[in-house]
């Protein structure tokens, strides 16, 4: 394409989707250091180099800046799941991806997962924060309906995908949680190695097994 597509403010997505994710680190980073109640967007602003005025453009409130270093927190999974091929199994994908993860990822990569983990633990305690983690799960549960109908050769509505993306998506952000705040409660991270692996194993186990398998003939 010549040019990238365009907002209703003349801003390309792309440009947008990486103003909102600084915003939002800068946020993140304020928040965990000092609390949500004592940050305001004038302090926000200042981090990014940025007037509040652009930040309330950007965003409906203070709390919703976390949003994008919160999807980042399932962000991984996700795009495992995306491009998952038809003759893997789950654990099979999820393995190779988190090798490769380990392999590839940068300090920016693994500084927005330190953030996105923080937030999640924050969000036991903050009620807003909580509302955008629950936000990014939702966004994480329709995104499963599309994967598991076209892994079982179902439609979107069917019942039992349905079922089967909740139950997925519940899975991940369980572990999510979980895993998070082990970590920051001091806990070895050699304690999670097979992090990958006790993914592919819940999101089977939540399913009762009709996700996880390669599919025989499949596209």
């Amino acid at each position: 394409m010549a040019t990238a597509k365009r907002g209703g403010n003349g801003m390309s997505e792309q440009r947008r989707h990486r103003l909102r994710l600084e915003i939002s680190r800068e946020a993140s980073r304020l928040f965990w250091e000092q609390g949500v109640d004592a940050t305001s967007g004038d302090q926000i602003a200042e981090a990014v180099g940025l007037s509040t005025r652009t930040i309330w453009r950007h965003f409906r409130s203070k709390e919703s800046c976390a949003e994008p270093i919160v999807t980042q927190g399932v962000e991984w999974e996700m795009r495992t799941l995306r491009e998952w091929p038809a003759n893997l199994s789950l654990e099979e994908r999820f393995s190779g991806e988190a090798s490769r993860f380990r392999a590839e990822s940068d300090a920016v990569e693994l500084a927005d997962n330190a953030l996105a983990m923080r937030m999640i633990r924050l969000a036991d305690t903050e009620p807003a924060l909580r509302t955008a983690w629950l936000m990014a799960c939702d966004q994480v549960e329709r995104e499963m309906v599309e994967i598991i109908a076209k892994r079982l050769g179902r439609p979107a509505d069917d019942i039992d995908v349905r079922l089967h993306a909740a139950a997925a998506s519940a899975a991940i952000r369980v572990l999510n949680e979980e895993i998070g705040a082990a970590l920051l409660d001091g806990a070895d991270p050699a304690q999670f190695a097979d992090a990958s692996e006790r993914m592919a194993h819940a999101v089977r186990r939540a399913t009762g097994g009709a996700v996880g398998d390669p599919v025989v003939g499949g596209p």
